[in-house]
């Protein structure tokens, strides 16, 4: 597990499998600490725990959307609030069997289903962090981002590819909703975008995605 500070209060945990890598991300925020995804499964998530465990602050819990890489260390944190949009929850209700069936081979210590307890559709605030949840649908339909206004650090999910040669992530939904978050995200104040794959990229990525399009 690589552990790379962001800024002063990011941490980006990447696992590396043969052939990609991937993303959990925390916020130290001045009231609560937030996981972004969990990975796959409880040993993706025990680094995250060893690193804050002298920190007394709760623990918020992000899922980006519903893919099985996203969301299998729900359960090692099934004592916090976990968040994720709305469609998330339900599918990763529907989808859960499949997904661990066809993906088994990636489980990182112990999986077991543990849904989002708090749903939003739109967007949700922490004021006191200024972190910003919001719905930007594009590789899937349910994918939200993250937005932290106080260090200016976007997190995308899975709405930028995975390296560079593929940034333009697989896409779920119709072209022109992805091309419509894009264009949101080019509006909003950030330098520092991070993915679930990718490495820490710089906001001229959203223009060169919007170039290939």
């Amino acid at each position: 597990m690589q552990i790379t500070k962001v800024k002063n209060r990011g941490v980006l945990f990447t696992q590396s499998n043969p052939g990609w890598d991937l993303n959990v991300y925390l916020i130290m925020g001045r009231k609560y600490n937030y996981i972004i995804d969990t990975g796959l499964g409880s040993l993706s998530i025990d680094p995250i725990k060893e690193y804050i465990k002298n920190n007394n602050k709760k623990t918020i819990v992000i899922n980006t959307h519903y893919h099985w890489d996203h969301i299998w260390g729900n359960n090692s944190l099934r004592d916090c609030i976990i968040i994720s949009h709305k469609l998330c929850r339900e599918m990763i209700q529907s989808n859960w069997e499949e997904m661990l069936e066809k993906n088994k081979q990636y489980c990182h210590g112990e999986v077991e289903i543990y849904l989002p307890n708090l749903v939003f559709e739109k967007e949700l605030y922490f004021p006191e962090d200024r972190i910003k949840l919001f719905h930007t649908p594009g590789h899937t339909l349910d994918s939200i981002s993250i937005l932290d206004e106080e260090e200016n650090v976007l997190f995308v999910g899975d709405n930028v590819g995975d390296n560079m040669e593929d940034i333009i992530p697989s896409i779920y939904c119709e072209k022109d909703v992805y091309i419509n978050t894009m264009k949101n995200y080019e509006k909003m104040n950030f330098d520092t975008c991070i993915s679930g794959h990718n490495t820490i990229l710089k906001k001229e990525v959203i223009g060169k995605i919007l170039g290939m399009m």
